[in-house]
């Protein structure tokens, strides 16, 4: 049977860690900083929101090509006679 939807299980699979890395930053923002005030926690958030979203969109890239060369390699050694 043949799994077409790999293409979202393998972005996903490579950008979770950007999940795991934002979680950290409440952890971090909690118990490490010291900052105060609506717009500190704005602006941190706010970024790391960004930093996090371009480290899923990067790791996801490379688990998604990484993917795609393993399947590719797969389906060329299977010969249909």
């Amino acid at each position: 049977m043949e799994d077409w939807r790999w293409w979202w299980r393998s972005l996903a699979s490579g950008g979770a860690t950007s999940i795991f890395v934002f979680a950290y930053c409440f952890f971090f923002y909690g118990n490490e900083t010291f900052m105060n005030g609506f717009f500190q926690l704005s602006f941190y958030f706010g970024y790391m929101g960004l930093i996090c979203y371009g480290l899923f969109l990067m790791l996801g890239t490379v688990g998604f090509y990484s993917s795609l060369v393993f399947v590719k390699k797969i389906y060329k050694a299977v010969k249909c006679d």
